[in-house]
């Protein structure tokens, strides 16, 4: 054996230690050959091969991502899938049938034909008709009993405009009945799109709903002192029911009658829409009762509501003093609502958006949900505009000559799509055609709904037309 320095003492070579035995090994060879590069020239494509070859046969673990990274890759490949996270669609499926806004053209299509046809006039046979060849008279029995001890008292907040005000009031009336309480005299919500400061007695007959309902259902308009000093006399303190939309009549007597047993006092908002419409007939009488006999307007609205109903018959001598009175739902908020996309291009997608946020803040832009206005207006949710509700009516028998009284609040987008239902029913009345700016000065947000309710009882209520006019009462173009 020799001994080696590991730095030499002078320039003389020292000799090279002796090869280890497995250097010399075949097989040590083979395998170190094999791991190698080829020998000779290669290309940069060759280089990087190789160098990926060899990361593969070291960490051959990859292998099990190889089915993924394929699918990836095909992915890409056929475009499913772009870089930026956001999916494309290269292909639109036609729309389906009925999915998509085509009014006006059907109009135009149809509008020589329609003005041409003189098969039928509505307005002097419409009336000669009743369902079934009855009558129409109430069929509520009154009661006459004392009433047992309240079980507690109920607050309820009506929500939305005054159609569903007036809703929430029958179906308080109802709940209250049902349990056995005390009904406090419903609160309207102020929202911000109608901006309605209104209380119950602004636009009720307050007195004579409590007279009425006196042997039915106990109303007050103020919670005794003993009871709201429990509270901090304040409201919002008693417990709040959050009850979902169309709740059955069993659901107030399972769960909120305990409450209201243990509490004496309960409150429930929002009302709107809080009743299912399947309930017993002593719920349904109570509803009736309220809505027909309990809630009287006030002496202002009704003096001006017959008003104008007087000046509406003038107007139609020609028909006997018939005319047809339509609440037309084409407000901002209305179409706002719906989801549904009109006619009106980038435009109205932008007062729409405006429109949602206003008054219901979040309410359409929460993650995950998908509104899809094809289906919503196949599904038959969409409001009718003023040209298809011109175009259900001429269908119905009535024409250019027939009287309308139009109720409705600011009409979106009114100049341009009032102008056909005006084409069509030219003698077409609004409360302020019919009323002086000093008459309608006190009432500027009460007669939305209030004086269309009493142009309604000159029966012609849309609905009670639709239900004495046959199918084959409409003509062969809008059959």
């Amino acid at each position: 054996m020799h001994a080696y320095n590991r730095l030499p003492s002078s320039g003389h070579s020292t000799p090279s230690p002796p090869h280890s035995p497995i250097s010399r090994s075949p097989r040590y060879r083979r395998s170190k050959q094999a791991r190698s590069f080829p020998s000779g020239r290669q290309t940069l494509a060759q280089r990087a091969a190789w160098f990926l070859l060899s990361i593969l046969l070291r960490r051959q673990g990859i292998f099990l991502f190889a089915p993924l990274i394929y699918i990836s890759c095909m992915l890409l490949y056929m475009g499913t899938v772009s870089f930026d996270g956001i999916p494309s669609i290269t292909r639109r499926a036609p729309a389906a049938p009925g999915s998509v806004y085509r009014s006006p053209e059907l109009y135009e299509k149809i509008r020589d034909e329609m003005e041409s046809d003189n098969s039928a006039d509505a307005i002097s046979t419409i009336w000669k008709q009743s369902h079934k060849a009855l009558e129409w008279r109430p069929c509520l029995n009154r009661s006459s009993e004392g009433l047992p001890e309240s079980n507690g008292y109920i607050y309820i907040e009506a929500n939305g405009g005054l159609n569903q005000q007036r809703t929430s009031i029958c179906n308080a009336v109802a709940v209250a009945g049902y349990l056995n309480a005390t009904l406090l005299i419903p609160n309207f919500h102020y929202h911000s799109i109608w901006r309605d400061p209104s209380k119950f007695s602004d636009i009720y007959d307050e007195d004579h709903f409590i007279s009425t309902l006196k042997h039915d259902v106990q109303v007050v308009d103020e919670i005794p002192n003993y009871i709201m000093e429990r509270f901090g006399h304040n409201l919002t303190n008693v417990y709040n029911f959050r009850v979902k939309a169309w709740s059955s009549i069993d659901y107030y007597r399972e769960i909120v009658l305990p409450k209201l047993l243990e509490e004496k006092f309960v409150r429930i908002s929002p009302f709107a829409n809080r009743l299912s419409f399947d309930a017993p007939p002593a719920v349904q009488r109570l509803r009736c009762l309220a809505n027909y006999e309990a809630l009287k307007f006030a002496s202002p609205i009704q003096d001006l509501g017959n008003t104008l109903v007087s000046r509406m018959k003038e107007l139609s001598a020609n028909d006997d003093g018939k005319y047809v009175s339509v609440h037309l739902r084409f407000e901002e908020d209305m179409v706002a609502f719906s989801c549904c996309v009109f006619d009106g291009g980038d435009q109205e997608k932008l007062d729409m958006i405006a429109a949602r946020e206003k008054g219901w803040k979040g309410k359409f832009t929460k993650p995950g949900r998908v509104i899809d206005p094809g289906a919503i207006r196949t599904n038959g949710k969409c409001p009718l505009t003023p040209l298809e509700v011109g175009l259900m009516l001429r269908g119905m028998g009535f024409d250019k000559s027939t009287s309308i009284y139009l109720a409705s609040g600011r009409i979106y987008n009114s100049e341009k799509n009032m102008a056909p239902l005006l084409d069509m029913f030219p003698r077409l009345q609004t409360k302020e055609t019919l009323a002086s700016a000093e008459e309608l000065e006190p009432y500027k947000v009460l007669l939305l709904g209030a004086l269309y309710s009493f142009t309604c009882i000159q029966l012609s209520i849309a609905s009670l037309i639709q239900v004495v006019v046959p199918r084959t009462f409409l003509p062969e173009w809008l059959q």
